[in-house]
């Protein structure tokens, strides 16, 4: 039996190197996806593990916001002296670093990462645990000097003595390179300008007598541990945040990580599409085989061999294409790593390919995906085979699973479909976020698995209507091929169902980007008031200047600033919300139309006074002219009287949560120091919005970071950004389909083997090359329509309820982009005829004699 096995298996090894490539892709995605994040990982630890201090003193920060607020949080300098002082401590280093400094060059250019890494203005502190050596050059002495990165002066052509501006929060200053430092450990991507700390402390916090942080080096025999103890001794623990090096590591590997993440589960998205339609190519493949093997099989029965042998049998070919699969996607993925590191190192985060790790996890995760994935797909193939009587070896027996009824299949599809649609109509009508996301979640599966069930029962219907033009376009050409598109639906099913999957997935997400843009689009025609916004490319606030200098700009009549912060609220029924809040001046009505359902801008934005969304306040208790506790950062706190409800419908991104907004004189009050984040800016009477937007181009000439945009510019960038997820999803419908058209060649090469004897009948009776070719193109079309039709219709009901959990964050519009589902059922009919020629010409090829004498 194992010599038998072996020799099918090589005897079809061509056929079944299609399977294997579907195995080759998913194992790629997979272990270069965790060799990828665990070279990065290392290099990371090891750099966060040789830079962090003993210990770090950094300012006390409960909140956070995934919003940049632009304000800089420091400790007092003089703590260097005080702590050089405590027992155990070597050495005491000022830490004066800021990340929203934007620095450009003499021709306006900003010679930042484009990547979204930061640009960071520090202070020049030589000790032996900097990223950097001075190479070249001399150290920045005075207010004039500074120090430049290697990496970013090979990129942007700086050389020593050029001129550089820095626009930091104190105000704008020059310096001239007079050094430049090379990375020592792994570039991290940023951009780093050094200034002596004097320096630093004035121009970039605005006194000397402020820091960052403070770091703190550790005597001889002292534990990082024990130090932080003597330090939290003498400082307490509850105005300064102390971290030890590990701490202090763990803590920048986290923030990295959410980078990582993205990479990781894109990735593993890749793989997964992979996968899933991989394991319909591969119980395809097996059941045809098993088809074609019936008097074979049935011989082996004769001669003795059981049930279970038989079954072994297949389930060892399986295992030997999982074993060959693995084997070539770990070494895909190996190459797959390598490219995405040398990707990461043209944007600029040096990382080194010699220096790749591959732990044990990778192959085990590679074989267990592939071996795994093949065996559980050959399993029902598998046991199809075993039953084979011994007497199928006596007859000319007719093709397995063709006659078959398909009442079971009816029973179960329908029962699955039935929980799947009562999931996604309980998604449709619930009125909780998280409650939506859930169901929605088990309904897109329950359908999906329903609709792969179910396929063959609509291969009959649906391709009698698809392939019904056929016999008047095509004759009997396209009558027979329509005839064997419906010969076996099984097969045409699971055929079509490995298109289906990544054309459904298309469909939801289309129909879910395409509502997310319009959504964006009514909400800002329906709450943008101002001519234009102007604001960071990424969102990052700019510096005092910049707003005195658009004010100051001919043809400009209103300036309305918006700046945001952290807090943390305590509302009513007792709960404490983190959350980011917004300060507006007090002409917000002039450039914005906010809707109210109790109150004002007028007292909403009044000293002391505090507005929120009214759905937030009345799920927590809140009414107008309640008085709600607000922590603000550096430990500041507030009483402020709810005076106003918003009715926007606004939708709430970035964790923000409340739509709490107040005046600017609250925020100046309680963050000091902060940044503006964006100017709503209107003309002058007799100003028309062309000649302002020339005239304020001009003026962030020196701020290329700044754009000014009107309501057209920002629809376009809420686009861009929605775009961005919709070519994640069209790659994963290219890997789907790349999948799909090897299933598709793979049915068809194998159906033409079967059919063999059948097409040498068909040569002899006069059925020319060209006819032959196109009869198996027009099969193949109609199959992959099939395939479209149902992923589409799938996909469009998924959308809809996509749409349906987004309208409960307030994006309301839904928007069905016919354009794209049109031009995707042409694409899959391209599909279907580029799947069909290599086996419509090695069908074409075949001699008609000994066609008609196959066995």
């Amino acid at each position: 039996m194992l010599k038998a096995t072996l020799r099918s298996f090589f005897a079809h090894k061509g056929r079944l190197l299609l399977s294997a490539l579907a195995i080759v892709l998913s194992v790629a995605f997979v272990a270069g996806s965790l060799i990828f994040s665990d070279t990065v990982t290392r290099t990371f630890d090891r750099l966060f593990a040789s830079t962090s201090a003993d210990v770090t003193v950094e300012p006390k920060n409960d909140l956070s916001s995934r919003i940049p607020t632009g304000a800089t949080e420091t400790v007092p300098a003089s703590l260097a002296r005080r702590l050089a002082k405590v027992d155990g401590v070597a050495a005491t280093h000022v830490d004066a670093a800021v990340e929203n400094a934007p620095v450009v060059d003499s021709h306006s250019e900003s010679v930042g990462p484009t990547t979204g890494a930061p640009t960071i203005v520090t202070n020049w502190e030589v000790t032996e645990r900097s990223p950097v050596k001075l190479t070249s050059g001399h150290e920045p002495k005075g207010d004039a000097e500074a120090l430049l990165d290697a990496d970013t002066a090979k990129k942007k052509h700086v050389r020593i003595g050029d001129t550089l501006t820095v626009q930091a929060q104190p105000g704008t200053f020059k310096v001239r390179i007079v050094g430049i430092a090379t990375f020592t450990t792994t570039n991290p991507g940023a951009a780093l300008v050094f200034l002596d700390t004097p320096t630093a402390q004035t121009r970039l916090l605005g006194s000397p007598a402020a820091a960052t942080s403070i770091s703190v080096d550790a005597a001889p025999g002292v534990s990082d541990a024990s130090l932080k103890q003597r330090i939290a001794s003498e400082l307490g623990t509850k105005t300064y945040d102390l971290k030890t090096a590990e701490e202090h590591s763990k803590s920048a590997a986290a923030q990295l990580g959410g980078f990582l993440d993205v990479i990781k589960y894109v990735m593993l998205g890749f793989a997964g599409i992979a996968v899933l339609v991989g394991i319909f190519l591969i119980v395809n493949t097996f059941s045809m085989l098993v088809a074609q093997r019936t008097r074979e099989l049935g011989l082996l029965r004769a001669l003795g061999a059981d049930r279970r042998q038989v079954r072994r049998s297949v389930l060892t070919e399986a295992l030997l294409l999982g074993v060959v699969g693995s084997t070539l996607g770990l070494g895909a993925g190996i190459g797959l790593a390598i490219g995405l590191i040398k990707l990461m190192t043209a944007f600029g985060m040096n990382l080194k390919s010699t220096e790749m790790v591959i732990g044990w996890v990778t192959p085990v995760a590679a074989y267990v995906v592939g071996v795994g994935v093949t065996f559980v797909a050959a399993y029902l193939p598998a046991r199809r085979a075993a039953g084979v009587s011994p007497m199928a070896a006596l007859a000319d027996a007719e093709v397995a699973g063709v006659g078959r009824p398909l009442r079971v299949r009816a029973v179960v599809g329908a029962v699955v479909g039935a929980a799947g649609a009562a999931a996604l109509a309980g998604c449709a009508a619930s009125s909780k976020t998280s409650t939506a996301a859930s169901l929605l979640g088990l309904g897109v599966v329950l359908t999906l698995i329903a609709m792969v069930i179910a396929g063959p029962l609509l291969v009959r219907p649906v391709i009698r209507v698809l392939g019904g033009a056929f016999p008047a376009l095509f004759g009997s050409v396209g009558r027979m091929s329509q005839r064997n598109a419906l010969r076996n639906p099984r097969r045409t099913g699971a055929t079509a169902a490995a298109l289906m999957v990544g054309l459904a997935l298309v469909g939801g997400m289309s129909v879910a980007s395409a509502s997310m843009s319009r959504s964006f689009d009514q909400q800002i025609d329906r709450t943008l008031g101002a001519d234009f916004v102007l604001q960071n490319d990424n969102f990052v606030p700019f510096s005092h200047e910049l707003t005195d200098k658009v004010r100051g700009t001919e043809g400009v009549g209103l300036v309305v600033r918006q700046r945001f912060t952290p807090v943390a609220v305590r509302l009513p029924d007792g709960k404490k919300v983190k959350t980011t809040a917004a300060a507006y001046d007090p002409r917000l009505d002039d450039v914005a139309h906010v809707t109210y359902a109790q109150g004002g801008t007028a007292s909403a934005l009044a000293d002391g006074h505090i507005a929120m969304d009214a759905g937030f306040a009345k799920k927590h208790d809140v009414r107008v002219g309640s008085t709600i506790p607000v922590e603000f950062p550096a430990g500041r706190k507030a009483e402020l009287t709810v005076a106003a409800l918003t009715d926007q419908d606004a939708a709430e991104g970035f964790g923000v949560q409340g739509g709490l907004y107040f005046g600017f004189d609250t925020i100046q009050k309680y963050v000091p120091g902060g940044q503006d984040s964006a100017l709503y800016v209107n003309a002058a009477p007799g100003i028309s919005a062309d000649q302002l937007r020339s005239r304020l181009e001009k003026t962030l000439a020196p701020y290329p970071q700044v754009k000014a945009r009107d309501q057209a510019d920002y629809k376009k960038l809420i686009h861009d950004q929605i775009a961005v997820l919709l070519y994640l999803v069209y790659a994963l419908l290219g890997l789907a389909i790349v999948i799909a058209v090897l299933g598709v060649v793979n049915t068809l090469a194998l159906s033409v083997v079967e059919r063999t004897r059948e097409i040498g009948l068909l040569r002899a009776i006069g059925l020319a090359r060209r006819q032959l070719r196109r009869m198996i193109r027009l099969e193949s079309v109609v199959i992959a329509v099939f395939g479209a039709v149902l992923g589409l219709a799938l996909g469009l009901v998924w959308g809809v309820c996509v749409q349906q959990v987004l309208a409960l964050q307030g994006m309301k519009a839904l928007a069905i982009p016919w354009t794209t589902i049109i031009a995707v059922v042409i694409g899959s009919a391209v599909v279907g005829i580029v799947a069909a020629l290599l086996p419509a010409l090695r069908a074409s090829r075949m001699n008609v004699l000994a066609a008609i004498a196959h066995e």
